[in-house]
């Protein structure tokens, strides 16, 4: 009962600002599961947005973060080198999509590394304006938030925002008008690359090459909805930033780090970015973030332009250090793709049915399949301008947890489209 009341007490004090999925409290975590202090126990198809990869109170990641407590919790990065911070660069460079990001620098959250990425640009380039997709995340900082164009929510009342940001089209083919207009000519296998023509026109009409620092892109889109971008599309950018002298940075906060069956999603198109930025599932919980680039590029950066008091915090590059060698010892991108194809599956025959493929984007299906899951006992999200459902469970999840999850979804699903069919009928009903 005094824990009950401490937590009432505490909710009357929490930003506003704040939005959530439910008002439950979270009392502890195991696996792909939390428990709450209702007694409640849900499986975690969020993974605190993507956070906890290696599923909550990772035990390997745990006994570090123990044993570094222990040691030295904070030695502070501008005033010597640590172990921990040091042997974090040592894990993570064999982990790189390309041999140039060699030279890295860590900081706390997203966000942060996002700003650490603009001023790389910046100062490396001498140009001031960058460019960011419709559609894109990349924080609610005040630099970040004139980067991010998924929702006006981010910014709202905010501005005047950080200028010199400029954005294009990220190719969304389900949604894209060139597609839907078409009559099938064009989609995600035979993309209009009109985003293309966009980003070319962009560079003739509103920023110059000349003042264009960087072109940032999520190469899987998040909280736009989870879309990767069809074949081509990131070789294209790669070829316009090369000719405009214009670095091209790839934020895989969200989509790095395993989740897309690679260690990071640009592997897929086999494309060098010249700033990668890391986060989230980096240190499976611990606040920590990173940017790596090149040798050549870091170096532009004279002495104390670039610091931060927790910046590379020892207890959550031990944390850090774990999760890449559990990667490795867990054999996590084999279990990746395993369990990924199996939700695919799930979510394959929800469309091919007759019955639940009446679930169309648009009518807010989204939010009543999430309330049902959490009905059902699992923590699903919801993302996007669109009606969009996304998943996030743990990267180490066992078939048995997936099973469960996909049997949770199914069910959600059909009970939604039930419900769809029945104020159908009813309205129906009323017209006659």
């Amino acid at each position: 009962m005094a824990a009950a009341k401490l937590s009432e007490f505490g909710v009357n004090h929490v930003a506003k600002g704040i939005g959530r999925l439910s008002k439950e409290v979270i009392e502890s975590g195991a696996g792909s599961y939390v428990k709450m202090m209702s007694g409640k126990r849900f499986l975690d198809f969020t993974s605190g947005i993507g956070v906890t990869n290696l599923g909550h109170c990772h035990p390997a990641v745990t006994k570090a973060a123990q044993a570094q407590v222990g040691t030295i919790v904070h030695g502070q990065v501008n005033i010597a080198f640590q172990k921990s911070y040091l042997e974090l660069v040592e894990a993570m460079l064999p982990l790189m999509p390309h041999k140039s990001l060699d030279t890295f620098f860590f900081w706390n959250s997203g966000a942060e590394a996002v700003e650490a990425a603009v001023k790389l640009a910046r100062h490396a380039t001498k140009k001031q304006n960058i460019i960011v997709m419709q559609g894109s995340y990349h924080g609610r900082t005040f630099g970040t938030m004139a980067m991010t164009r998924s929702k006006t929510i981010y910014g709202l009342g905010y501005s005047p925002l950080m200028p010199g940001v400029f954005s294009v089209p990220f190719p969304y083919c389900s949604q894209c008008s060139v597609a839907k207009a078409s009559d099938g000519k064009h989609n995600f296998e035979n993309c209009c690359m009109d985003p293309i023509t966009q980003l070319e026109l962009l560079l003739q009409r509103e920023t110059a090459p000349q003042d264009t620092a960087a072109l940032f892109i999520e190469p899987v889109l998040g909280e736009g909805g989870y879309v990767p971008p069809p074949k081509e599309y990131m070789a294209r950018l790669r070829e316009i930033c090369d000719k405009n002298k214009i670095l091209l940075v790839c934020d895989e906060v969200q989509c790095g780090y395993g989740r897309t069956g690679k260690m990071f999603a640009v592997e897929h198109w086999g494309v060098r970015p010249d700033i990668l930025i890391m986060a989230k599932g980096i240190a499976n919980g611990f606040p920590l973030s990173a940017i790596a680039s090149s040798k050549e590029l870091m170096d532009t950066q004279p002495p104390g332009t670039m610091g931060g008091t927790y910046a590379g915090n020892a207890v959550s590059c031990a944390a850090g250090v774990a999760v890449a060698k559990a990667f490795k010892d867990e054999s996590i991108l084999d279990n990746v793709n395993a369990r990924g194809a199996e939700l695919r599956q799930t979510l394959q025959a929800a469309k091919d049915d007759p019955k639940t493929s009446k679930c169309a984007p648009g009518k807010g299906y989204a939010s009543k399949i999430q309330a049902k899951c959490m009905e059902k006992g699992m923590l699903t999200l919801t993302t996007s301008i669109y009606d969009t459902l996304r998943f996030i469970p743990p990267l180490n999840i066992t078939k048995e947890d997936m099973a469960e999850g996909c049997r949770i979804l199914k069910e959600a699903i059909e009970e939604v489209a039930e419900g769809a069919q029945s104020d159908v009928k009813q309205s129906h009903t009323k017209t006659d």
